[in-house]
């Protein structure tokens, strides 16, 4: 299916309101090229004739009329602008020109049409222009050359930005799938997150709470209220994460719950520790609001570590470091436990590019590996630019 090379410029108008068949671009083309062509002619039979022919002003002003639909019939607008300049050409006693009218008509052909339709359409044109009272049949070799080179000249430009704009249609397009490449990263590496997290933890609370439900009914109870919790958590942040995909189709008459940042670390510890992952956390440096996506990044990075850490480490203790520096913000996960081969030591794992490309995102730097003393150790480093950092 093809696509027109050229937009009209000009909205579309609604039903029942429908405007004139031109754009405000197409009549100032139109002003100025029969403008253009009537000074033209005004010095050129002046200097020749001594006096300014009222009908050829008249066809001069009539020929750049049709200019005015150019965009809608390019086709039918050179037909009568050929016939305008050449019923000029017959009646006064003018040499033989290629003018702006001619040269936009031709132009707009050229952008619009099938190159078999330009093909017909320019040697009829440069013929035209030709006839005059004088010349025709027997058109002098410089005036054939003339006329020839302006139509080559006009083919020329219409060609160049016809690749132009088929090129930037091309870079507009591969920018649109990049950012939609992105966002389905993006929305991959949430999903994950989110999933990985509270699945885990569902898992390791419903395990626990099925092996005390006959020996220690309480401790099987605070299990399943934490499963309960943890699902209702995960369905809020899916949510969330849908409301994201659906903007603007309806809606919604719950707010949306803020992103989760390094307020809500306490809670993933506390959550690990239910869990069956003793975990502490301790906050170095001076406290200050950090921007909401670094925020998030840290608080999925030790979401991630700590749910590989209940994965894999066995009968382990983590601990979650965060430190403040002044232009910068810290976090480290580290765990004493064993299951260091199966942790993805190569990055492999989606929870390991996840956090890799997050903290990319803010061009930080992230490390992942075995501890000399044991376990496994996630350490992320976001650089905060001046205004994000330590105000004195």
């Amino acid at each position: 299916m093809s696509t027109p090379r050229h937009g009209s410029g000009a909205p579309t108008a609604p039903p029942g309101h429908e405007g004139p068949p031109w754009t405000r671009n197409d009549a100032l083309v139109a002003v100025a090229a029969g403008v253009l062509d009537l000074v033209g002619f005004t010095i050129v039979v002046q200097s020749e004739h001594g006096y300014v022919p009222v009908t050829g002003c008249l066809l001069m002003v009539a020929s750049a009329v049709p200019l005015l639909v150019r965009r809608r019939a390019p086709l039918l607008t050179l037909a009568v602008m050929l016939l305008f300049g050449l019923a000029l050409n017959l009646s006064v006693s003018v040499p033989q020109h290629f003018n702006a009218t001619t040269a936009v008509a031709l132009f707009t052909v050229a952008r619009s049409q099938r190159p078999a339709v330009t093909a017909v359409a320019a040697p009829v044109t440069v013929a035209l222009t030709l006839v005059t009272r004088h010349t025709w049949p027997l058109p002098t070799l410089v005036d054939t050359l003339s006329n020839a080179a302006s139509g080559v000249l006009v083919l020329i430009s219409a060609a160049v930005l016809n690749r132009w704009q088929r090129e930037q249609a091309a870079k507009r397009q591969m920018l649109t799938d990049r950012a939609l490449a992105d966002e389905r990263r993006r929305i991959a590496r949430e999903l994950h997150d989110i999933v990985a997290h509270h699945i885990t933890t569902m898992q390791l609370m419903a395990g626990g709470a099925r092996a005390n439900l006959d020996r220690n009914p309480e401790v099987a109870r605070e299990a399943l209220v934490t499963l309960e919790g943890s699902g209702r958590m995960a369905l809020r942040e899916m949510r969330q994460l849908l409301d994201v995909l659906r903007a603007g189709d309806e809606v919604e008459d719950e707010p949306t719950a803020p992103q989760p940042g390094v307020g809500d670390l306490e809670r993933i510890v506390a959550d690990s520790c239910r869990a069956g992952l003793p975990a502490v956390l301790d906050t170095r440096g001076t406290e200050r609001p950090l921007p909401p996506s670094v925020g998030l990044t840290v608080f999925r990075i030790v979401q991630e570590a700590l749910t590989n850490a209940r994965k894999y480490a066995g009968q382990a203790r983590a601990s979650v470091r965060l430190t403040y520096e002044p232009d910068a913000v810290a976090v480290e996960v580290t765990d004493d436990g064993e299951g260091v081969g199966t942790r993805h030591p190569t990055g492999s794992g989606y929870g390991l590019v996840g956090m890799r490309e997050r903290v990319g995102l803010h061009g930080g730097t992230l490390e992942t590996g075995p501890r000399d003393e044991g376990g496994f150790r996630v350490a992320a480093r976001l650089p905060l630019t001046a205004d994000e950092g330590v105000r004195r």
